[in-house]
């Protein structure tokens, strides 16, 4: 009699256990869950709660579960999610070698994007994008959700004004423009350069600007890193932290949200570093975002320069910005395509055309951002026009630990420790041994 009271007890617990395990499952749908950490949570106004409630009315038997993860460190907790068998059935990664190295954990896209999209369905993204998201192998491992262009500055056009500068061409000007700010006791040209990334783009920029044949030759081991070229970008990269141009303990700062901030929802600095991204700060529902952005007469400046000196601005780099990734242990697969399907299709429409998270990664997609300010228009039009014409070729490096050892150097450029001769032999080191 004990026994059976005892067996009761303790299915009665499983089953509250069991009960408890599945609260998030809702009756009669399939649950999927969806990681990223772009497109944002800040706030109930993000756009992806928009496209997540669109998308569930539109198919009543799919429940999205969306886990934002922060940016810092994101990667590397994936990894271990992925690795531990915890991962969500739909993933956002980074292109590059963040990509190319989560392979093993990336579902081969290429038969569900035949079967929903037909034999044509290449062309339906960007050349560019595609590329970012093919394997050796010539599968396809991700879809590009938006596109984004790496290397720009931005400056609040009437405070550089009110000290008496304008917003620079050239380094030259560039350095002229920053000890004037000094001078006024306000920040020169802001950098996040505590996020590795962030040096990354803006290194890229200058070394393309230097020679952008020799910086993707030394990228794919086809030519040294110790050429002159990218030695010649390093002394630029250095010298941006020797002479004042970017702003003391620039090593310390993260762009988001201290930076970017600074810039954006508080307008008390004239310049900072920033991506194609920024053009956000033209939908964003933040009040003190709006307060910086809509004043009176508000004038803000997208830009590039001349870093070397010949006459011609850098150019950018491009990529996609997230890459939605299958988990190919998801259980269940169907509902997690039909959801990216959906991301990059009617959620890529609102988020670049109403929220300018993103440029398109369709070749299929009409731009017609929607509310958009003059002074908004007038940046979006020179973006636009350097992704047409200015591109130096891709955001980033597929390579991990060249990518690893190329950051790294670039840190220690800033702090001072070694030189651009020093740091061009360490990443040529690695460069010999990177496996392309």
């Amino acid at each position: 009699m004990k026994r059976s009271v005892l067996y009761f007890l303790f299915l009665a617990f499983c089953l509250g256990l069991l009960s408890g395990c599945g609260a998030k499952v809702q009756e009669g749908k399939t649950t999927i869950t969806f990681q990223t950490w772009n497109p944002a949570d800040y706030g109930p106004d993000s756009p992806i709660y928009q496209i997540i409630d669109s998308f569930e009315k539109e198919n009543p038997d799919i429940h999205v579960e969306y886990v934002f993860t922060k940016s810092v460190a994101y990667q590397e907790h994936m990894r271990v999610e992925l690795i531990d068998g915890d991962g969500p059935d739909i993933y956002g990664i980074s292109t590059g070698s963040a990509f190319d190295t989560f392979r093993i954990f990336e579902e081969d896209l290429t038969p569900f994007c035949e079967r929903e999209w037909g034999e044509d369905w290449k062309e339906k993204f960007l050349d560019s994008c595609l590329d970012s998201v093919s394997g050796a192998d010539g599968r396809i491992y991700g879809l590009p959700l938006g596109q984004t262009y790496a290397g720009y500055m931005w400056a609040d056009v009437d405070m550089l004004k009110h000290y008496g500068c304008e917003v620079p061409a050239d380094y030259q000007d560039m350095k002229k423009t920053c000890q004037t700010l000094r001078e006024n006791d306000q920040m020169p040209l802001a950098i996040g350069a505590k996020d590795s990334w962030m040096n990354l783009d803006m290194w890229m920029s200058i070394a393309a600007d230097c020679d952008k044949d020799a910086l993707y030759d030394a990228i794919e081991g086809k030519v040294s890193f110790e050429s002159e070229p990218i030695i010649e970008s390093f002394r630029i990269w250095q010298d941006c932290f020797v002479s004042g141009v970017f702003q003391d303990k620039a090593v310390k700062m993260p762009i988001y949200d201290t930076i970017n901030d600074m810039f954006q929802r508080d307008g008390k600095i004239p310049m900072i570093t920033n991506g194609s991204w920024a053009m956000n700060m033209y939908t964003l529902s933040d009040e003190r975002t709006r307060g910086v952005v809509d004043r009176e007469g508000a004038d803000h400046d997208v830009f590039l320069i001349d870093w070397n000196g010949d006459g011609k601005i850098a150019p950018v780099t491009a990529n996609p910005d997230v890459v939605l990734c299958m988990n190919p242990e998801s259980t269940q697969k169907e509902a997690a395509f039909r959801f990216m399907d959906y991301l990059v299709n009617e959620g890529q429409d609102l988020l670049v055309n109403q929220y300018l998270e993103y440029m398109p990664s369709r070749a299929d997609m009409e731009l017609n951002v929607q509310r958009l300010s003059e002074d908004g228009q007038k940046n979006l039009n020179v973006i636009i026009e350097n992704g047409k014409n200015n591109v130096a070729g891709p955001r980033g490096i597929k390579y991990e630990d060249l990518s690893l050892a190329v950051c790294n150097e670039l840190k220690e450029l800033a702090i001072g420790k070694i030189t651009p001769e020093e740091a061009a032999s360490q990443i040529e080191r690695v460069s010999k041994e990177t496996i392309r």
